[in-house]
């Protein structure tokens, strides 16, 4: 279901001699770690690209002079990290004046780069210039935050992506703006959509892309039955979680359904497990994997599989969020809960379009991990919240759970990159 995820950043080296100066004086280059992206659908609901959300920013990034060993801090970080974040699609950027006007932007790949012009920036002459160099070098601006009446009018007849926030504007004055700026000149993109029938609303209204979570709650199906292979997903997942495994009854469950089967096989002849020897049969993996790794990659396989019809990024997210649970535990407290299993499940209703509750049912997890998952008070919320604070780009809230948790920041920062790159190779496997 992966297209392999193709890294957007290649051959940085060719950026510009002075870079490649300014790269062998840097010694050493913290990575910025505090990335998140919110994904931005097409009206199919498939990704086509992602807003990225830095802790910093490129203002902050670049605060002060714009030195080599500015340039090449971003050439070690910021792009490094875009083959993680974007699969292959494009990369919304904010931009402020100054990174607009000094070109830093320029540091990205046209192709693969969607300059967004923040609506903190004025449309002044200096401005307009420096987007219609960008234009010309073969970036797509788009406008952040556009409301009727906007200060940034003149930027109209340069953007290719208006982006309209449903609730900074009325109905009647998105309808007034599509009419004014689309279809033809520019391509009109709803912000903040968070269930279906906001997605619906605005599809019908015209718009051509939508950036929020929605595709994350699942629509209700009250007259449509679980398809036979959604219910062996939940199946496996229910054996893997009881208190004793039995590997017979899983042998079973996994030769029921072939694509699982495949991908069970698939995972552990990978490089990635290091096992010393390849996988014949599902028979011979189970008997040679330990309890332990049996469960963590049936669960893998699983969720995988059930979001095989999903859009990739549902899939990579919940992949990130069980490892970046997993690579916690050790740091926070959680009883008998099983934090990567908490992480990866947490979006299993939105993979499989069943209500959370139902397919708790299906499967016999511990209360506060169910808790959690179900909105309710739960020992684990505050580590459920970090999750989703990382996820997200909130970085306050993300600051402030870890010291209520009692770790550090920066260390918890870092473990949600090793997640991020973690998911990106799992699914490569695929």
């Amino acid at each position: 279901m992966f297209s392999g995820l193709l890294p957007i950043v290649k051959n940085v080296e060719n950026i510009s001699v002075g870079l490649a100066a300014a790269r062998a004086r840097v010694v050493e280059v913290k990575p910025l770690r505090y990335v998140a992206r919110q994904p931005i659908f097409d009206r199919d609901e498939k990704v086509f690209g992602y807003e990225l959300l830095f802790r910093d920013g490129l203002e902050n990034a670049f605060h002060g002079d714009t030195d080599e060993a500015s340039r090449a801090t971003l050439d070690r970080s910021l792009l490094m990290g875009l083959d993680v974040l974007c699969d292959g699609r494009r990369a919304f950027v904010n931009c402020t004046r100054d990174t607009l006007i000094k070109g830093l932007v320029m540091l990205l790949p046209s192709a693969s780069t969607v300059v967004e012009v923040l609506e903190s920036v004025p449309a002044d002459p200096d401005v307009v210039a420096a987007c219609r160099k960008l234009k010309e070098a073969g970036y797509m601006i788009a406008l952040d935050d556009y409301v009727a009446d906007d200060p940034r009018e003149a930027l109209t007849e340069i953007a290719d992506i208006i982006k309209v926030e449903m609730q900074l504007t009325t109905e009647a004055q998105r309808t007034v703006l599509i009419k004014r700026f689309g279809p033809w000149r520019c391509r009109m993109l709803a912000e903040k959509i968070e269930t279906h029938t906001e997605f619906v609303r605005a599809r019908d209204q015209g718009f051509v892309y939508f950036q929020g979570y929605f595709f994350r709650r699942p629509e209700m199906m009250n007259t449509h039955d679980m398809p036979a292979n959604r219910m062996n997903y939940l199946r496996m997942l229910q054996e893997v979680s009881r208190p004793e495994l039995e590997l017979a009854e899983l042998e079973k469950l996994i030769k029921t359904e072939a694509s699982v089967c495949y991908r069970l096989l698939r995972y552990l002849n990978s490089a990635i497990f290091g096992l010393q020897s390849e996988i014949h049969s599902v028979k011979h993996a189970l008997s040679m994997l330990g309890e332990r790794d049996v469960r963590r990659w049936v669960r893998l396989v699983a969720a995988v599989g059930a979001g095989q019809e999903k859009t990739s990024d549902l899939v990579l997210s919940a992949l990130v969020r069980g490892r970046f649970g997993e690579l916690l535990a050790p740091r926070v407290p959680h009883g008998e809960s099983d934090l990567f299993l908490l992480g990866l499940l947490s979006l299993i209703d939105a993979m499989l379009e069943i209500p959370m509750a139902e397919v708790l049912e299906k499967i016999p997890l511990d209360h506060a991990t169910k808790s959690v998952l179900l909105g309710q008070p739960s020992g684990l919320r505050p580590v459920f919240q970090l999750m989703l604070a990382h996820e997200s780009g909130e970085w306050e809230a993300a600051a402030e759970l870890s010291r209520s948790l009692h770790v550090d920041a920066e260390e918890v920062a870092g473990y949600y990159w090793q997640a991020q790159e973690w998911a990106r190779e799992v699914s490569n496997g695929q």
